[in-house]
């Protein structure tokens, strides 16, 4: 079992998401959101092979989808890496190409930081 570390740019799309949603639900709903977004780096802490691959965004990253929002992810010997989060409207296709090299370089610093 490895773990899960998400990167500066994860964790201000949780900040993101958990503004958004309070002023657009409330803060029970916010956190309720938030929560489930945990749940999921729990479930992929005892479970990277719950990723999905998607030649079709791309094929350096590897993606959960939870509620409304996609987790970007990498894994590196059984270590789960959070690259970004986006809302499931976006268009992946296109943010993953224009982040694919700053995500990159962030996911090398991440496994660096942790494991190397």
């Amino acid at each position: 079992m490895g773990f899960v570390a998400l990167s500066y740019r994860a964790l201000r799309d949780l900040d993101d998401v958990e503004s958004y949603s309070k002023k657009r639900w409330g803060t029970r709903v916010a956190n309720k959101y938030l929560k489930s977004i945990e749940s999921a780096l729990i479930l992929l802490k005892n479970n990277s092979s719950l990723l999905r691959t998607r030649p079709d965004l791309s094929l350096h990253f590897q993606l959960y989808r939870v509620q409304s929002h996609v987790l970007v992810c990498v894994v590196k010997d059984k270590n789960v890496f959070i690259l970004t989060i986006s809302h499931s409207s976006m268009d992946i296709r296109t943010r993953l190409l224009e982040l694919e090299p700053h995500l990159l370089s962030e996911a090398a610093a991440l496994y660096k930081k942790f494991v190397a």
